[in-house]
């Protein structure tokens, strides 16, 4: 496979045993697990001659295998492009990826995919090796003549097709950028095609990959292919401080885990009353400070005493606001108050030693013994007098 820890001479996963999804970064990037792989297909039906590609980072193309070739997850292939060919590495096969074409909205016979060429060749994988070695330092210039030329712009990756004939500069920028005078520039310098191709914060992050806060790979770069746009309402259902060091992942934006369980939170918050609502009692208007949605709390305070909270259950907060709607009085809501504070029992120590009791050691000590020690001291006072009398 790709990495190192699983890779073999003749492709064959071996070392940790996963099967090309050890975790490590290159054969973890929006991999699948193909669950039709030991399916039959029915009679009459028409093997898929579609596959999936996965080129540098989380690029993945799909295409069609005319020359029937047996090919396997891992195999390095040579793909059809727009000039020349590109090297990528076969990721998905069979039944499977036509469910892919379906998620994607891609129809199965149209007539922008491409085609595979052959398997690739010792030739062509040292012609991609040796482009791809060379994509750190066409970055790093690339990144000097954009300075140069006082482009407010960020080239974030360098991806060189497979034949060394072509390479694509991705860019992140916040406003329209003129880059043809750096793009006559780098044509001149590295001597081959050059493409801009702009990028969000998001995609960015997905292509380079990293660690995030949780200790994880970037969901982006692993697995997840929808990148929605999050909100700050998405923090405030989840009851988050809006701190932005916190809440902002790897790409400066917020969060895209935000969003997992939020549809959870917004099903859960349907069942209480809305925070901003005020309870109208006869005390005063209490408002909402805090809910805890798991416990089903809500606690209120009066204004004017923001210090003294109050605690009421879900039903007890619904029922109040049902009263405020038909004008019925709500003396107070230490009506409704919950007390949460632990009882302390008594604690009743049992004799589980059969001893008499536990502090029988507290007991004074004999008289005897007090004796027997005031003897001691006399006799010794006794002997130690006449050696003083004599000197």
């Amino acid at each position: 496979m790709a990495c190192a820890s699983c890779t073999s001479a003749d492709g064959t996963p071996r070392g940790c045993k996963s099967n090309g999804t050890c975790g490590t970064d290159s054969c973890n990037k929006l991999t699948v697990f193909d669950w039709l792989a030991n399916m039959q297909l029915a009679g009459g039906e028409v093997a898929c001659d579609l596959v999936e590609v996965r080129f540098k980072n989380s690029r993945k193309e799909y295409f069609r295998n005319e020359e029937r070739l047996s090919l396997k997850i891992g195999d390095l292939v040579a793909t059809q492009a727009q000039s020349g060919h590109d090297i990528g590495m076969v990721t998905l096969t069979g039944e499977l990826v036509r469910f892919q074409l379906r998620k994607k909205k891609i129809k199965e016979d149209s007539e922008e995919i491409n085609k595979i060429y052959r398997l690739a060749t010792q030739n062509d994988i040292d012609k991609w090796q040796a482009a791809r070695d060379r994509e750190a330092e066409v970055q790093k210039r690339a990144r000097e003549m954009a300075i140069f030329l006082r482009l407010e712009m960020k080239i974030s990756d360098v991806e060189f097709q497979g034949d060394g004939s072509k390479a694509t500069f991705y860019y992140t920028a916040e406003n329209r950028v003129d880059f043809r005078q750096l793009i006559k520039d780098m044509a001149q310098a590295f001597s081959i095609r050059i493409e801009m191709r702009q990028i969000g914060l998001r995609q960015e992050a997905s292509r380079l990959g990293g660690v995030g806060s949780c200790g994880r790979e970037l969901c982006c770069s692993t697995w997840l292919t929808d990148l929605r746009t999050v909100s700050t309402a998405a923090a405030r259902y989840q009851q988050l401080s809006l701190n932005p060091q916190k809440l902002a992942g790897q790409c400066g934006k917020l969060k895209c885990c935000l969003n997992f369980e939020l549809d959870a939170y917004r099903k859960a918050l349907k069942s209480f009353p809305k925070t901003e609502t005020k309870l109208h009692t006869e005390k005063g208007i209490a408002v909402c400070q805090k809910v805890d949605i798991f416990k089903g709390y809500m606690w209120y305070a009066y204004k004017g005493e923001w210090m003294t909270w109050h605690l009421l259950s879900n039903e007890q907060a619904s029922e109040i606001v049902r009263k405020n709607k038909a004008k019925e009085p709500v003396v107070s809501l230490e009506e409704y108050t919950l007390d949460l504070t632990p009882k302390q029992e008594e604690k009743v120590f049992e004799n589980v030693v059969g001893q008499d009791s536990l502090n029988r050691f507290d007991r004074p000590k004999n008289k005897k013994n007090n004796r027997n020690k005031n003897r001691n001291r006399n006799r010794n006072r006794n002997r130690k007098a006449p050696q003083k009398n004599g000197q």
